[in-house]
């Protein structure tokens, strides 16, 4: 078994409401070199709650996030070199539309499979 952190990755199109959805999870595992984002985007469902939310932003938003979690270089991404570092500011709190919950944490043996585990559990 191995210990993990993880943020609920939240949009929060209208920051002054804090009304929010939950669409994706960040877990990191220092003890198993991991860090992974994931994220399923239900449009009908966000469609339904934020109205004129523009889909395609927070799409690209994620997929960003997923970047950095991976280490990968680009315009607007910050360079870090660890993933402790990169975990550190994706859970560090924001006023964008994307935004992370709190920091939690568990136990497992398979990081990849928990992440799986958290989206469907949280976001799904």
């Amino acid at each position: 078994m191995v210990g993990y952190q993880y943020v609920t990755l939240r949009c929060v199109p209208r920051v002054d409401r804090e009304e929010f959805l939950n669409v994706g999870v960040v877990l990191y595992s220092q003890a198993a070199d991991f860090l992974e984002g994931a994220f399923d985007l239900d449009r009908e469902r966000l469609r339904a709650a934020f109205p004129d939310l523009e889909l395609d932003a927070v799409d690209a938003s994620l997929a960003a996030i997923c970047r950095v979690c991976r280490g990968e270089p680009g315009v607007g991404l910050p360079t870090l070199d660890k993933p402790g570092q990169r975990f550190g500011w994706l859970s560090a709190p924001r006023s964008t539309v994307i935004q992370p919950g709190p920091v939690h944490g568990g136990l497992t043996k398979d990081p990849a499979q928990e992440l799986q585990r958290l989206v469907r559990a949280l976001v799904n």
